[in-house]
């Protein structure tokens, strides 16, 4: 992989450029006027694209890229300030002072709204595998403005870690967060929206195993919550109770943590 700036450049854009390859270890090219398609057949590699107010990831051969945009998280937070209950929110217990372990951060849409609902006395730890979209969520989340102050709060609160699961799950300590969560990629394509699509040619595919589950029920005070779609296999397998939801192509299950 490697970075460049938009067509439209400044210097803003290139000390960002070059600070990113800094960060991730990464080749910084100029871009000089040249399209992302014909660097990326120069130099055969995915591209991180530096723009006025957004980075973007191109993959070599598809039209889409992977950028932040919270927008299932904004319609959600809408809902739930009208009074409607969050499936996620319900599923997972969260409230007002929680600590939230979500170890699969993706577009960070269930990060945002969990952040939002624990608040100032809750946390949100949130992993991600890609190295480049832990970097592009992480500064969406710093740098986003179009939203109600709280919500950007919200948004700033939460801390985003790199690295898999299993191996960061591994170093933590006994019940140190109330909250376990995994939203992994599906057995089953749900395409939600825009961003989701984008997201599926770069998320990690990494399946749960029983050795993460083991480790994530050590971890959680109260409850590991799995979202998945509703014909997957993992429900059953790892013992989760499903809540179902009709109109839904995915559902929520969790494990209760043995609280006596």
């Amino acid at each position: 992989m490697f970075v460049t700036t938009a067509g439209r450049t400044n210097p803003e854009m290139v000390d960002q450029a070059k600070s990113l390859a800094d960060e991730l270890s990464i080749l910084y090219i100029k871009r000089e006027k040249r399209s992302i398609k014909d660097l990326q057949h120069q130099h055969g590699e995915e591209c991180l694209v530096v723009g006025k107010n957004r980075l973007e990831l191109h993959k070599i051969g598809k039209v889409e890229p992977f950028f932040f945009h919270p927008n299932i998280a904004m319609l959600r937070l809408k809902r739930l300030l009208q009074g409607e209950e969050d499936p996620y929110l319900a599923a997972a217990g969260i409230k007002e002072g929680s600590k939230i372990l979500d170890c699969t951060l993706g577009l960070g849409s269930d990060a945002i709204v969990a952040s939002f609902a624990a608040g100032e006395t809750g946390s949100v730890l949130a992993i991600e595998a890609d190295p480049a979209i832990s970097c592009i969520v992480r500064n969406g989340l710093n740098q986003w403005q179009d939203a109600q102050p709280e919500i950007q709060e919200a948004m700033k609160r939460i801390e985003i870690r790199t690295g898999h699961h299993l191996n960061l799950l591994k170093a933590m300590p006994d019940q140190s967060f109330d909250i376990v969560y995994f939203d992994p990629m599906f057995e089953e394509s749900v395409l939600e929206s825009d961003g989701i699509r984008g997201l599926t040619h770069f998320a990690s595919r990494e399946n749960l195993t029983e050795e993460t589950l083991v480790e994530a029920k050590r971890v959680a005070v109260s409850r590991v919550v799995l979202k998945d779609h509703f014909r997957s296999t993992r429900f059953s397998q790892f013992g989760f109770t499903v809540i179902k939801r009709k109109t839904s192509a995915f559902h929520y299950g969790y494990i209760e943590k043995n609280t006596n």
